[in-house]
């Protein structure tokens, strides 16, 4: 990289950048916490010696964060599979249950973009459908970051929420629905053939906050995948070229992880949580009332801090779906 000559293939460039990242997203993790590790070992005798509570505490707790970091670099070795360490699309669709089920869907978006933050993601709204009353109907965001897929696959599926709803004036306790769906981004050396007559396109005016062409041009842009049935939408970019380039991206990516399942025969695997948006085909159960309790019917493990969870602390569900399939 640090080659005068390296910037002449941009193409080239961003691969060895790509390649780079991924690299230190192991060795820096490991590097730190070998230093960490080496600190704690050195300070430790003296602090047992002289018995400093103070500084006991705080040699207990840099140990405890070591532990968490091994813990994270231990899970992204169980990422072994083919997209794992790619970006990936997530989708959130409101089923059944109404404006409750739409508020619902909001409530995962913002649980999504603080688990994103969390893990020091980038995340970016492709596309979103504002809900009648409240909430969304559904939205696209596109995640980027170390082995986001691999992840964020995980989340691949039917989520269930159990609350008294604050559209209820009787204050009766309602079940509402939204499904999941998780795509990894491939990039263009990953070859998938989209033949032009094969590919419907519609335009159609962006809703939004406003701005310079959002609501005044048909700048949105949606792609129908006539044999297959895909259709994938995007209105976020300034102009209607960038939202069909976009457009073309998630498509690319729908048509391959398809493909990626007739080949290898993962309908099974990668699709089983793909049932109807509703009770009895839920992944996961977030219950507010008359208790709280986030549990996955998966693997059956489960969180009584229902409000951290809706704040994106979703590590111990992901670890343990991704250690029972190993």
């Amino acid at each position: 990289m640090q080659d005068s000559a390296f910037w002449e293939d941009q193409t080239k460039a961003q691969e060895v950048i790509e390649e780079s990242k991924r690299l230190k997203a192991w060795v820096v993790p490991y590097r730190s916490m070998e230093q960490r590790l080496a600190d704690v070992e050195a300070l430790l005798p003296d602090a047992l010696t002289l018995q400093e509570v103070g500084l006991l505490t705080e040699l207990s707790q840099e140990i405890q964060d070591i532990d968490h970091m091994l813990t994270d670099l231990e899970v992204r070795r169980m990422l072994s599979g083919e997209m794992d360490n790619k970006d990936c699309f997530l989708s959130i669709n409101a089923g059944a249950g109404g404006t409750e089920a739409c508020d619902w869907a909001l409530m995962l978006c913002r649980m999504y973009e603080r688990f994103a933050f969390k893990k020091g993601w980038e995340k970016e709204i492709l596309d979103v459908v504002d809900g009648d009353v409240a909430g969304i109907k559904s939205v696209t965001m596109r995640i980027k970051g170390p082995f986001a897929y691999g992840y964020c696959k995980a989340e691949r599926g039917v989520h269930r929420l159990v609350r008294i709803s604050p559209f209820d004036s009787n204050a009766k306790r309602h079940t509402s629905f939204a499904s999941v769906d998780v795509i990894p981004e491939i990039d263009d050396a990953i070859a998938v053939e989209i033949r032009p007559e094969d590919v419907r396109i519609d335009t159609y005016r962006a809703s939004g906050a406003g701005g310079q062409h959002v609501n005044k041009t048909d700048s949105a842009v949606r792609l129908t995948h006539l044999p297959t049935g895909i259709v994938v939408s995007c209105q976020v970019e300034r102009s209607q070229v960038q939202n069909k380039e976009t457009c073309y991206k998630m498509l690319r990516a729908k048509l391959y992880e398809k493909q990626l399942q007739e080949r290898k025969d993962l309908v099974h695997t990668l699709g089983e949580e793909k049932r109807e948006i509703a009770f009895g085909s839920q992944v996961r159960n977030y219950v507010l009332h008359p208790y709280t309790l986030v549990k996955d019917t998966r693997t059956k493990v489960e969180c009584s801090n229902a409000q951290s969870v809706l704040d994106g602390d979703l590590d111990l569900f992901i670890q343990a779906y991704l250690q029972e399939r190993g």
